[in-house]
């Protein structure tokens, strides 16, 4: 019988091509909405190997209901896998560290520049028929050159956003667990506070109440790093009382779910995390994860595995 693995998601062509090579059996779930709990554990019970997505929530009752040796998930966060039942059960993990950083970072500019330069108000008003001509005063933006972008978490997306922005003429500062200016600094200095840290106890709802208040009353706030890591009530009430001048969010704290209160705000530019959609990294990704799950099955050392 030959390996069975399942697919959470479908995924690039060229990352299905690697396993129909390999002649394994698989099962893809199709989409678009997540895979149901009920239905995972049905399916993953005759599986020895998982492509899983951010969406999925793997945890000890998961990896019990088949006989799973790799677990490659098709993304780098990795905050949705109970790492110490995997650990424990002897499941290598794997995940996609570095080829997504390059189209992150060009959409967090994207966000940065449509918040900036309010380019959605702008659309809404044209789309209107309201627009009664060019004016000194519409809608007037915030300019990047001169202003400083106050980066939380100077990973590989974070440094390359600053790159980015550094073109712009912004002036960059960071803060993170090995240094950079203390957070408190960075918060009330920055005109722009771009999010690039991981979910973890410590950062759940870095970015709250106090902190927004503590944002100057024209700054913007850029998350494509993880959505709980902002207060979205917390969010919806600055937009509301303009504590800050707008945000830009690629990520949600109850994804596919958004707080009604910032898909109602025209401060806010809101995207269906797009973080890596390109067609490049997919494809990269798609590559990744077969053959790291085909180098699980084979019981070899995953070329992206993550340290349980």
């Amino acid at each position: 019988m030959p390996k069975k693995v399942l697919i959470t998601q479908p995924i690039d062509e060229s990352g299905m091509d690697v396993l129909r090579a390999a002649k394994i059996s698989v099962d893809v779930w199709p989409g678009p909405e997540p895979i149901d709990r009920s239905t995972l554990l049905e399916r993953v019970s005759d599986c020895e190997g998982m492509i899983s997505m951010l969406t999925d929530p793997l945890d000890a009752e998961v990896m019990d209901a088949g006989p799973l040796r790799v677990i490659a998930q098709h993304a780098v966060g990795i905050n949705n896998i109970d790492l110490d039942a995997a650990r424990q059960r002897g499941i290598q993990v794997g995940h996609t560290p570095g080829v997504l950083t390059d189209a992150t970072a060009d959409l967090t500019m994207a966000l940065l520049l449509g918040v900036a330069r309010r380019t959605v108000e702008g659309d809404a008003l044209v789309r209107s028929g309201q627009w009664k001509g060019w004016s000194p005063t519409l809608l007037r933006g915030l300019e990047l050159r001169g202003a400083t972008l106050g980066i939380v978490g100077m990973g590989r997306i974070g440094t390359a956003v600053a790159a980015r922005a550094s073109a712009f003429g912004m002036r960059v500062i960071h803060h993170n667990r090995s240094g950079g200016v203390p957070f408190d600094r960075l918060i009330q200095e920055s005109d722009v506070v771009s999010l690039h840290c991981p979910l973890t106890a410590e950062t759940r709802h870095l970015i709250d109440a106090s902190v927004l208040r503590s944002m100057k009353s024209r700054a913007i706030l850029i998350n494509t790093a993880r959505g709980p890591v902002v207060d979205e009530e917390a969010l919806v009430a600055a937009l509301e009382q303009h504590e800050i001048a707008g945000a830009g969010l690629d990520v949600f704290e109850c994804e596919p779910d958004v707080h009604p209160g910032l898909v109602a705000s025209p401060h806010a530019l809101l995207l269906p995390h797009l973080g890596s959609a390109t067609v490049q990294t997919r494809r990269r990704m798609g590559v990744m994860v077969a053959e790291d799950l085909l180098r699980g099955l084979r019981s070899e050392p995953l070329n992206n595995g993550v340290k349980l």
